[in-house]
């Protein structure tokens, strides 16, 4: 039986009325269970204990901070099962410090999970990164992607000498993942556990979608360093 909900839209005196009922399904959607049900079944047949070990319990080491670009799966990048990779996706692998979706994530791995690494992966070709440099952009993804210009601003007299749009829209990925890095280093939630001795190192990497490939780009922050 159709059920009939209100919700607030968020604007000062007004609702909207939505019919739920079940959907009455199709093709594509009747695949994506089917898969569901041969992908559970493949991880029982190879290991029995599979689903009841992760039940109630995860114990990542690695918190990946990334794009959620449908290209770039996390776990399948670096090869990690679930419950061994605690991820959070925006659009461009943002790190705002004024984000409490990201902050949630990051404080809950920091303080609860104890992960040891923090992973900030881009990769090139990213449609956010290209976007920040266009015009004729509105609403909410303008504003995320804000930043990013920042990037370019700060940069803008060595990006502007690579001729390639390309390779200067990659160098532009790099440099935004270098940026979030020092977000991160800087979030307190970070510095909190490093004043307690907690081990904790920020990464950054930029995953190439041509060969599957992630860069190290060499800007690792440390309670060392």
């Amino acid at each position: 039986m159709p059920v009939l909900v209100t919700l607030d839209t968020n604007q000062p005196g007004e609702e909207v009325a939505l019919e739920m009922k079940a959907y009455p399904g199709s093709k594509m959607l009747d695949q994506l269970k089917a898969n569901n049900r041969a992908w559970a079944e493949g991880k029982v047949a190879d290991d029995t204990a599979f689903f009841s070990r992760h039940e109630n319990h995860q114990s990542p080491e690695y918190l990946w901070i990334g794009c959620s670009d449908s290209r770039v799966p996390a776990n399948e990048i670096v090869g990690l099962a679930p419950g061994e990779l605690f991820v959070h996706r925006n659009v461009a692998n943002q790190a705002p410090p004024s984000d409490i979706n990201y902050r949630s994530v990051l404080q809950y791995a920091v303080t609860e999970l104890k992960v040891k690494h923090i992973l900030v992966v881009g990769h090139y070709g990213c449609g956010g990164v290209a976007a920040s440099l266009q015009d004729g952009l509105s609403g909410p993804v303008d504003q995320w992607i804000d930043p990013i210009r920042e990037v370019y601003k700060q940069h803008r007299a060595d990006l502007d000498k690579v001729e390639d749009e390309k390779e200067r829209l990659n160098r532009l990925c790099e440099l935004n993942v270098m940026r979030q890095v020092q977000n991160v280093a800087s979030d307190k939630y970070v510095r909190d556990a490093w004043e307690h001795g907690q081990e904790i190192n920020v990464h950054g990497w930029v995953y190439n979608l041509g060969d599957g490939l992630v860069t190290d780009l060499d800007v690792t922050v440390s309670h060392s360093s």
